[in-house]
């Protein structure tokens, strides 16, 4: 009794049978086709040449399947026993396409490569547990197998995906990055950082209360966050700008433009207030070269320029906001 209330509902490796580890291997080879099929079709729009190589992969696996299906056949019979990866405790699981999405480029070649070095492992392992010749033999060669899938995906790589066709992918994966995550993060930085100079700074000399201070900076990088992931959601679904999905876009605006109004506001924790604006200040001089490297790095725009427009940008708002505060 007490071992089955233990039981978690799968069987040890070890327990499995000839005929089993045969149909779980079947199995196996079946789910692989099909997620290398539904990569190919993921694929398919932004990079057909890298969806060419997961098409002709699942072809790979259906044939293996095929032939597995032969071998069961000619040792056990008709009658395939229904056992898959999650009836085995401690066996390598696979996620659906529908649970990894999106698709990445370099995702879904990781996750293929992860595939193939599991599967592999799996029957080296299987092999080793097995006193029967035949039976180790069979699990023998299906690791050979997995392992030449992997010399046959690289190979297939190589003629369906040369250099100039991989760096035209990887170019264009990098550049929806910019624009899924980097242009609208980028943007919600500024206005974070930027627009809440003022208000937190005229606060601060206005009042000369940190907590009151801290009061105006979190409403205010909040309030703007969900003012800009908003703004940016909503404007514009991705479908024609192919600038990806919105809700992604949405967060990464709202989200660094949060994080922008707090880097200067959280300084204000702190009791005494020329501490707490010492540091705040310093926190907005790294906030504003942290928004120039970022434009240099992944807009390509000259480090200086950018540095001079949001340098010059900031002072004036918070020149702006002392003067307020102070008037």
């Amino acid at each position: 009794m007490f071992s089955r209330f233990l039981s978690t509902g799968r069987r040890d490796f070890s327990s499995l049978s000839e005929a089993e580890i045969l149909a779980l291997a079947i199995s196996s080879e079946e789910d692989d086709s099909r997620i290398y099929k539904a990569y190919a079709d993921g694929l398919r729009d932004d990079f057909p040449a890298s969806a060419a190589v997961f098409d002709a992969m699942a072809e790979e696996e259906n044939g293996h399947r095929q032939q597995l299906i032969a071998l069961f056949q000619d040792r056990f019979g008709d009658s395939i026993p229904l056992i898959r990866r999650e009836h085995v405790r401690g066996y390598y699981t696979r996620k659906p396409d529908w649970l990894v999405r999106p698709l990445g480029l370099e995702k879904v070649r990781a996750m293929a490569e992860q595939m193939e070095d599991q599967a592999a492992r799996f029957y080296e392992e299987a092999a080793k547990r097995t006193s029967d010749a035949a039976t180790r033999k069979l699990l023998g060669d299906l690791a050979m197998a997995e392992r030449g899938h992997e010399s046959r995906a690289e190979a297939l790589s190589e003629s369906l995906t040369p250099t100039d066709v991989r760096a035209e992918e990887d170019k264009t994966a990098h550049r929806q990055f910019i624009l899924t995550y980097v242009q609208p993060g980028l943007a919600g930085l500024m206005d974070g950082s930027v627009s809440t100079l003022a208000p937190i700074f005229a606060a601060a000399f206005a009042t000369q209360d940190t907590w009151q201070t801290f009061l105006v900076g979190l409403s205010a990088s909040v309030g703007a966050g969900i003012s800009m992931g908003f703004t940016e959601a909503a404007h514009d679904d991705g479908v024609l700008s192919g600038r990806g999905s919105p809700l992604k876009r949405g967060l990464s605006s709202g989200i660094m433009t949060t994080v922008g109004g707090l880097g200067h506001a959280l300084p204000y924790l702190i009791p005494d207030f020329w501490t707490a604006t010492s540091l705040a200040a310093a926190v907005v001089f790294i906030e504003l070269w942290a928004i120039a490297w970022i434009q240099n790095r992944y807009m390509d725009t000259p480090f200086w320029r950018a540095a001079l427009q949001v340098v010059l940008g900031g002072s004036l708002v918070f020149a702006a906001g002392v003067l307020i505060g102070n008037a």
